[in-house]
């Protein structure tokens, strides 16, 4: 991570030296894999050792994925993955929650766009709000997500939709109701992960695509954790916002590590985005 700090002096050296120390721990309770189902994929899904790690696979016929059982409104989030090594072109790894399918539902996505070997993969991230998305942020991560599991969290509450990577922010959007900004709280959603092929648009725009004598391609899921209304113990997440250090790091990996915002992209950006995109950090 030393890597990281010549380009944080500008934002204040100590409070993001500090942040990231203290983030080394990320304090979530982890669960095992039994709350959800494998949905598709032909024997493409896999559970590993005990049920605790689910395996996803794509080769050119098919690519496979697995749902929780349930469905909540509000909750925190997390799951570890480990993606695709090598040459994963074309191929798109998600962790996501939506509610039902349908011409107004809402969802929070994290999906992780494969790359050609020695190229970063791009985290891709979009909310949809009554069927509405097109607010897509992307990022380079600053570790090699493929080496081992890293844990993305999202926190959606009454307040705000926060994602987070290893316990630190990436992306928050807030409820801004009072200025007809629309906001997900009134539709349940599931978690989904899926493993699928997107050779079309997922490589530099489709211009690389899936190299099939390489499949199947695998990636990895475990320590899948929920955190609901219904969970005992207590709820922070209800009402998780961010302090000081969270909003510098927000602002450090929007600054450095950020390579597309439809806040700032205007042949997308709609009149309606224009109020959400007015909330700094």
């Amino acid at each position: 991570m030393n890597s990281l700090f010549p380009r944080a002096k500008n934002m204040g050296l100590n409070i993001i030296v500090t942040f990231m120390v203290l983030s080394l721990v990320v304090n979530i309770s982890y669960g095992s894999m039994n709350d959800v189902e494998i949905t598709w994929g032909d024997g493409r899904g896999k559970l590993l050792n005990g049920g605790n790690e689910i395996s996803l696979s794509l080769d050119k016929t098919s690519g496979s994925g697995f749902q929780s059982n349930n469905e909540y409104l509000f909750g925190r989030f997390d799951m570890q993955m480990k993606l695709i090594p090598g040459d994963s072109a074309g191929t798109v790894t998600t962790f996501y929650l939506s509610s039902d399918p349908g011409q107004f539902h809402d969802e929070v996505d994290f999906e992780f766009l494969g790359n050609a070997s020695g190229s970063p993969y791009t985290l891709h991230t979009n909310i949809f709000v009554q069927g509405v998305g097109n607010r897509e942020q992307e990022f380079r991560l600053w570790f090699d997500p493929t080496k081992d599991y890293h844990t993305y969290s999202i926190t959606w509450n009454p307040q705000r939709i926060i994602l987070f990577v290893d316990g630190r922010p990436i992306r928050a959007f807030e409820n801004q109701e009072t200025k007809g900004v629309p906001f997900a709280n009134t539709k349940p959603m599931k978690v989904y992960s899926t493993l699928w092929d997107a050779e079309q648009w997922a490589t530099r725009g489709g211009q690389i695509k899936t190299d099939w004598a390489k499949a199947p391609f695998t990636a990895y899921y475990r320590n899948f954790n929920i955190q609901s209304k219904d969970s005992p113990g207590p709820k922070e997440w209800l009402t998780e916002g961010l302090g000081p250090k969270n909003r510098a790091w927000l602002r450090w990996v929007q600054k450095y590590h950020t390579i597309y915002n439809y806040c700032t992209d205007s042949r997308r950006r709609s009149r309606s985005h224009l109020r959400e995109c007015r909330k700094r950090f």
